[in-house]
Protein backbone atom coordinates (compact mmCIF):
# COMPACT_ATOMS: atom_id res chain seq x y z
CA UNK A 1 0.00 0.00 0.00
CA UNK A 2 1.55 3.58 -0.85
CA UNK A 3 0.74 6.48 1.19
CA UNK A 4 -1.35 9.39 -0.21
CA UNK A 5 1.01 12.42 -1.26
CA UNK A 6 0.85 14.46 -3.31
CA UNK A 7 -1.49 17.44 -3.26
CA UNK A 8 -4.97 18.04 -2.28
CA UNK A 9 -7.95 18.46 -4.88
CA UNK A 10 -8.90 21.49 -3.25
CA UNK A 11 -7.47 24.10 -0.54
CA UNK A 12 -9.34 27.39 0.39
CA UNK A 13 -8.00 29.77 3.06
CA UNK A 14 -10.35 30.14 5.82
CA UNK A 15 -8.52 32.00 8.13
CA UNK A 16 -5.39 34.60 8.45
CA UNK A 17 -4.11 35.95 11.53
CA UNK A 18 -0.77 37.43 12.66
CA UNK A 19 0.36 33.81 13.79
CA UNK A 20 -1.03 31.62 11.55
CA UNK A 21 -3.62 30.76 8.67
CA UNK A 22 -5.79 28.03 8.10
CA UNK A 23 -6.98 26.03 5.53
CA UNK A 24 -9.33 23.46 4.60
CA UNK A 25 -8.35 21.07 2.50
CA UNK A 26 -10.14 18.15 0.20
CA UNK A 27 -8.14 15.02 -0.48
CA UNK A 28 -8.80 12.10 -2.65
CA UNK A 29 -7.54 9.02 -2.16
CA UNK A 30 -8.51 7.85 0.16
CA UNK A 31 -11.46 11.00 0.36
CA UNK A 32 -10.77 12.84 3.18
CA UNK A 33 -11.02 16.70 4.31
CA UNK A 34 -8.38 17.89 6.50
CA UNK A 35 -8.45 21.71 8.76
CA UNK A 36 -4.88 22.47 8.40
CA UNK A 37 -2.68 25.52 10.49
CA UNK A 38 -0.45 26.95 8.49
CA UNK A 39 2.77 28.45 10.64
CA UNK A 40 6.08 30.19 9.78
CA UNK A 41 7.50 28.19 12.17
CA UNK A 42 9.61 28.53 15.28
CA UNK A 43 12.48 28.28 17.45
CA UNK A 44 13.37 26.64 20.57
CA UNK A 45 17.00 26.98 22.80
CA UNK A 46 18.59 24.52 25.10
CA UNK A 47 20.62 27.37 26.97
CA UNK A 48 23.71 25.41 29.12
CA UNK A 49 25.98 27.42 31.28
CA UNK A 50 29.51 26.50 31.04
CA UNK A 51 28.59 24.75 34.83
CA UNK A 52 26.31 22.78 32.65
CA UNK A 53 23.25 24.57 34.35
CA UNK A 54 20.43 24.88 32.23
CA UNK A 55 18.24 28.41 32.29
CA UNK A 56 14.51 27.57 31.48
CA UNK A 57 11.89 30.22 31.45
CA UNK A 58 8.13 30.17 33.26
CA UNK A 59 5.84 31.24 31.14
CA UNK A 60 1.63 31.91 31.32
CA UNK A 61 0.39 30.35 28.53
CA UNK A 62 -2.97 31.39 28.08
CA UNK A 63 -4.29 27.98 25.40
CA UNK A 64 -3.98 25.82 28.30
CA UNK A 65 -4.42 28.57 31.30
CA UNK A 66 -1.43 27.57 33.64
CA UNK A 67 2.36 28.59 33.87
CA UNK A 68 5.10 26.60 32.20
CA UNK A 69 8.43 25.81 32.85
CA UNK A 70 9.95 25.90 28.96
CA UNK A 71 13.23 26.73 27.34
CA UNK A 72 13.46 30.16 25.65
CA UNK A 73 11.56 29.82 22.40
CA UNK A 74 10.27 32.36 19.93
CA UNK A 75 8.12 32.25 16.32
CA UNK A 76 9.95 32.78 12.94
CA UNK A 77 8.80 36.52 12.64
CA UNK A 78 11.62 38.79 11.40
CA UNK A 79 10.99 38.49 7.75
CA UNK A 80 14.45 36.86 6.06
CA UNK A 81 15.67 36.28 9.50
CA UNK A 82 18.02 32.61 9.72
CA UNK A 83 16.25 30.05 12.60
CA UNK A 84 19.77 30.12 14.56
CA UNK A 85 19.56 33.89 14.12
CA UNK A 86 15.90 34.00 15.42
CA UNK A 87 17.43 31.79 18.40
CA UNK A 88 20.02 33.84 19.64
CA UNK A 89 17.76 36.92 19.80
CA UNK A 90 15.33 34.86 21.32
CA UNK A 91 17.26 33.80 24.21
CA UNK A 92 19.33 37.10 24.66
CA UNK A 93 15.02 38.50 24.70
CA UNK A 94 13.86 36.16 27.36
CA UNK A 95 16.84 35.52 29.88
CA UNK A 96 18.95 38.54 29.33
CA UNK A 97 21.75 36.08 28.65
CA UNK A 98 24.48 36.57 26.34
CA UNK A 99 24.78 33.51 23.39
CA UNK A 100 29.13 32.33 23.09
CA UNK A 101 28.43 29.09 21.16
CA UNK A 102 25.34 27.41 19.27
CA UNK A 103 24.55 24.47 17.13
CA UNK A 104 21.48 22.80 15.80
CA UNK A 105 19.68 19.77 16.86
CA UNK A 106 17.43 19.78 14.64
CA UNK A 107 13.66 20.13 13.67
CA UNK A 108 10.46 18.80 14.86
CA UNK A 109 6.83 18.71 13.87
CA UNK A 110 4.91 19.07 17.05
CA UNK A 111 1.53 18.05 15.84
CA UNK A 112 1.86 16.94 11.93
CA UNK A 113 -1.52 15.67 11.71
CA UNK A 114 -3.05 19.20 11.77
CA UNK A 115 -0.19 21.74 12.12
CA UNK A 116 2.94 22.29 9.70
CA UNK A 117 5.05 24.26 11.85
CA UNK A 118 8.67 23.00 12.22
CA UNK A 119 9.94 23.96 15.43
CA UNK A 120 13.94 24.22 15.25
CA UNK A 121 15.91 22.84 18.35
CA UNK A 122 19.03 24.24 19.30
CA UNK A 123 21.70 23.71 22.41
CA UNK A 124 23.27 27.30 23.02
CA UNK A 125 26.18 27.98 25.66
CA UNK A 126 25.54 30.96 27.51
CA UNK A 127 27.21 33.87 29.81
CA UNK A 128 25.64 36.73 32.22
CA UNK A 129 23.27 36.61 34.96
CA UNK A 130 19.51 35.60 33.98
CA UNK A 131 16.92 37.75 34.65
CA UNK A 132 13.42 37.63 33.87
CA UNK A 133 11.94 39.75 30.87
CA UNK A 134 8.52 41.07 31.89
CA UNK A 135 7.99 42.04 28.13
CA UNK A 136 8.51 38.96 26.74
CA UNK A 137 5.84 37.41 29.48
CA UNK A 138 8.68 35.64 31.37
CA UNK A 139 7.45 35.71 35.22
CA UNK A 140 10.72 33.71 36.12
CA UNK A 141 14.36 32.34 34.71
CA UNK A 142 15.31 29.19 36.58
CA UNK A 143 18.57 27.64 36.49
CA UNK A 144 19.04 24.05 37.37
CA UNK A 145 21.64 21.03 36.56
CA UNK A 146 21.67 19.39 33.99
CA UNK A 147 20.45 16.21 34.77
CA UNK A 148 17.89 17.96 37.10
CA UNK A 149 16.23 18.93 34.34
CA UNK A 150 16.52 15.49 33.04
CA UNK A 151 14.33 14.34 36.33
CA UNK A 152 11.69 17.01 35.98
CA UNK A 153 11.16 15.75 31.98
CA UNK A 154 10.72 12.38 33.38
CA UNK A 155 8.70 13.74 36.37
CA UNK A 156 6.06 15.44 34.46
CA UNK A 157 7.28 18.78 35.86
CA UNK A 158 8.16 19.99 32.48
CA UNK A 159 5.59 19.25 30.52
CA UNK A 160 5.92 21.62 26.94
CA UNK A 161 7.34 19.16 24.16
CA UNK A 162 9.80 21.28 22.57
CA UNK A 163 11.49 21.25 25.89
CA UNK A 164 11.39 17.86 26.86
CA UNK A 165 12.92 17.10 23.55
CA UNK A 166 15.41 19.92 23.46
CA UNK A 167 16.59 18.44 27.40
CA UNK A 168 16.81 14.79 25.91
CA UNK A 169 18.49 15.37 22.55
CA UNK A 170 21.36 17.24 24.26
CA UNK A 171 21.88 14.15 26.93
CA UNK A 172 24.89 12.90 24.84
CA UNK A 173 26.57 16.18 24.13
CA UNK A 174 26.60 17.04 27.78
CA UNK A 175 27.81 13.91 28.53
CA UNK A 176 30.76 14.50 26.34
CA UNK A 177 30.08 12.43 23.27
CA UNK A 178 29.67 15.67 21.53
CA UNK A 179 30.65 18.03 23.70
CA UNK A 180 33.49 19.66 20.80
CA UNK A 181 30.77 20.55 18.24
CA UNK A 182 29.00 22.62 20.90
CA UNK A 183 32.59 24.69 21.79
CA UNK A 184 33.56 24.74 18.24
CA UNK A 185 30.52 26.95 16.57
CA UNK A 186 31.17 30.04 18.46
CA UNK A 187 27.77 32.51 17.99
Amino acid sequence: MTAPGGTPASSDRKFTGTLFSVDVEEWRDPDRRREIVRHRGAVAVLPLTRDDDVILVRQYREAIRDELLEVPAGILDVPGEAPESAAIREVEEETGLKVRAIRPLFPIHTSPGFVDEAIHLFLAEVEGDPRPQAEEGITEVVTVPFEEAVRMVHAGEIRDAKSALAILLARPVIAGEDRESLNDEEA
